[in-house]
């Protein structure tokens, strides 16, 4: 799938990973480099296992077998997570909480302090578009500013790699692009985005390189030219 780059250029390295459920086998052996810096799209239709290998690469599921590395640490070193961004599929955040909240809350949750905190958090919620609603309930938020919120709160601990798992599935054509944006600000600053989607048209967008997934294995990877390059 490609030629190895050396470790320090790389933002994840996976030699191995599987994560089985009793006989099923979710992922079988995958193998995976992500160069930092980057937005790299896993695209696949659902069910492909893209949301498992991500769970795995943050140890929100326990990988079957795992050797690899993120951010130059083994997968799952406390303080290496602790340095990554995640707004998982369908987040869901109490509907009682306002955005600003939220985004403080997840704050807390990463141990960033409180001052550094509200002022990240004022910030990200004005980055996202959000701070005309931040005191408002996320219970009337529209899909779109449910997800906006959930990106300022994926970045309130400054990471260096932000997991963004169906960021815009269901958010409307307007609201898609101005998270891409988002997205490519993102890659502007130097982190490095690992954007789960089952819509090439989105990924193409914005991705620098992709891998393709399909029942539970990388089955192809490279740029979006090399992915769809018509053979001769």
């Amino acid at each position: 799938l490609g030629r190895k780059l050396p470790v320090s250029d790389l933002a994840i390295d996976i030699e191995h990973l599987e994560k089985r459920y009793g006989r099923f086998s979710a992922l079988g052996g995958v193998s995976l480099q992500v160069p930092r810096g980057m937005v790299f799209g896993l695209l696949g239709p659902n069910g492909a296992g893209k949301s498992t290998l991500v769970k795995s690469l943050l140890t929100i599921v326990r990988p079957s077998v795992c050797r690899g590395t993120m951010l130059g640490q083994r997968i799952g070193h406390r303080r290496t997570l602790g340095r990554v961004g995640y707004l998982p599929e369908h987040a869901r955040f109490p509907d009682y909480l306002t955005g600003r909240q939220i985004v403080g809350y997840s704050a807390g949750l990463a141990k960033v302090a409180a001052g550094a905190a509200r002022e990240r958090t004022g910030k990200l919620l004005e980055r996202v578009g959000m701070s005309e609603w931040a005191d408002r309930r996320n219970g009337t938020y529209s899909k779109g500013m449910r997800q906006r919120d959930g990106l300022a709160q994926a970045l309130v601990n400054e990471p260096e790699i932000v997991f963004l798992d169906e960021p815009t599935d269901g958010v409307d054509p307007e609201g898609r692009v101005e998270i891409r944006r988002l997205i490519e600000a993102m890659r502007d600053e130097g982190r490095t985005v690992f954007m789960n989607s089952h819509l090439l048209g989105e990924v193409e967008q914005v991705a620098d390189r992709v891998a393709i997934m399909s029942k539970g294995a990388i089955v192809k990877e490279g740029s979006i030219a090399e992915l769809t390059q018509v053979e001769n």
